[in-house]
């Protein structure tokens, strides 16, 4: 049932502010947001890097926020889509949006950290714009692989430092010291405090580290649509691939 524009209006004005500038029924959700038509602006650069029918597919949308790639999932027909946010304020605004545009998702609050209760794999896992809120990041990587990544993982990061990727060896003498002070060699940067005045942003890579961590955690990169997006599909992990101590590399 299509809701009057008036009483869209007014629900989106009580679920804000909103960080998804959605179109709801024609009502702009964050019509000043800084970076203007977000995230469908970032969505332009991708869609054709992923299938466009997903018919019989289901898909897991992290930190899904406003539910925007979680819309868009459902029109490209996936079966199930379940968005998961560990914000009850991003949850409520989900919710509402999904409702707007008429599209049967499912939400949860559940944490990244725990995926493993889901207790089912995904032919889709979207991971878009959270890696850097996280304080543990690489376990975030290699809780997704292994319990909910079936097949392809939609990877974004905010990365800064160098954008050069490197081809680095397998192994580095103990005494090479001068290998960390290149600016493209994979740097993971720790942010104490604030960056962007948000108290949430914990870990930056640059483009280097972005790759390796995917790697490292049993996801090859397949294609790099934008700057900060990767698609990537799950391969086999490595026997070694333990939380402590592992051993690492062919």
């Amino acid at each position: 049932m299509t809701l009057p524009i008036a009483e869209i209006r007014q629900k989106v004005e009580a679920l804000g502010p909103w960080f998804h500038n959605l179109d709801l029924g024609g009502v702009r959700t964050a019509p000043e947001h800084f970076l203007g038509d977000y995230p469908n602006i970032k969505w332009r650069k991708i869609a054709d890097a992923i299938p466009a029918d997903l018919s019989g597919k289901t898909v897991l949308d992290i930190g899904c926020n406003a539910g925007f790639y979680s819309i868009e999932m459902k029109k490209r027909g996936a079966a199930r889509v379940l968005g998961i946010d560990f914000d009850d304020v991003y949850l409520n605004q989900a919710r509402f949006a999904a409702e707007v545009a008429e599209a049967d998702i499912e939400f949860r609050k559940m944490s990244v950290y725990d995926v493993g209760a889901l207790g089912e794999n995904f032919d889709v896992v979207i991971f878009m714009g959270v890696l850097y809120h996280l304080r543990h990041p690489l376990l975030a990587l290699d809780l997704i692989r292994e319990h909910v990544a079936a097949d392809m993982l939609i990877f974004q990061s905010m990365q800064r430092g160098s954008k050069d990727v490197p081809e680095l060896a397998e192994n580095y003498p103990f005494s090479d010291y001068e290998l960390f002070n290149d600016p493209a060699y994979p740097k993971l940067h720790f942010i104490e405090h604030r960056y962007a005045n948000d108290p949430t942003n914990w870990w930056v890579p640059n483009a280097a580290c972005a790759e390796a961590m995917l790697r490292s955690s049993g996801f090859e990169i397949t294609a790099h649509p934008e700057a900060e997006v990767y698609i990537c599909r799950a391969i086999q992990q490595s026997a070694d691939a333990y939380p402590i101590y592992p051993s690492k590399g062919a």
